[in-house]
C-alpha cells in the first residue's frame, strides 16, 4: 500500500478552497437598503443592511462599460441584475430604495433589481437640488 505524501502546496490549496473569500457577508439579512446614484456618465449601486453597513456594490464602469455607454439604461440594468443576485445570496427579501441623481439609469436599475424576486417597500428620491445656484460671472472689461 502506497501512501500519498501531502505537500505544503496541497494543504494551502485545500485551505484556500475551504475559505474562499466572498464579498457578501455570511450573516443572513432579511431587510436592506439599495442606494442608486445615477449621473449622466455612470450608475453606482450600493446594497446595505438596515444599519447602513455595506453588503455589496457595483457600477456600470466596473462591469466593463466604457465612455458614454456607462450612462445608458442598459448598463444600469446590468448593474441592477448583478446586485439582485448578490442580494438573493445574502438572503435579503425586502429593500428600501434611495435614488440620487438625474441620470437615465434610475428606473432601469430598480426594475432589474426587483426582477430577481426581491420586494421593494419604498422608493425615496434624494436628488440634491441647489437653492440659489452658482454665483454669476463678473462682466467682461474690455
Amino acid at each position: 500500500m502506497v501512501k500519498k505524501q501531502t505537500t505544503t502546496k496541497d494543504t494551502k490549496q485545500k485551505t484556500m478552497e475551504a475559505s474562499a473569500p466572498s464579498r457578501i457577508s455570511k450573516k443572513k439579512h432579511i431587510e436592506g437598503t439599495l442606494f442608486v446614484q445615477s449621473s449622466y456618465n455612470n450608475t453606482k449601486v450600493l446594497l446595505s443592511d438596515k444599519k447602513g453597513n455595506a453588503l455589496a456594490w457595483s457600477s456600470s464602469g466596473s462591469l466593463g462599460f466604457k465612455g458614454a455607454k456607462k450612462g445608458t439604461p442598459f448598463a444600469a440594468a446590468k448593474v441592477g441584475e448583478l446586485l439582485g443576485e448578490k442580494a438573493v445570496t445574502a438572503g435579503i427579501k425586502e429593500v428600501d430604495v434611495v435614488v440620487k441623481g438625474v441620470g437615465s439609469g434610475r428606473e432601469s436599475t430598480i426594475r432589474a433589481f426587483s426582477s430577481k424576486g426581491i420586494d421593494i417597500t419604498a422608493i425615496r428620491d434624494e436628488t440634491p437640488v441647489p437653492h440659489n445656484g452658482p454665483k454669476p460671472k463678473k462682466p467682461r472689461r474690455i
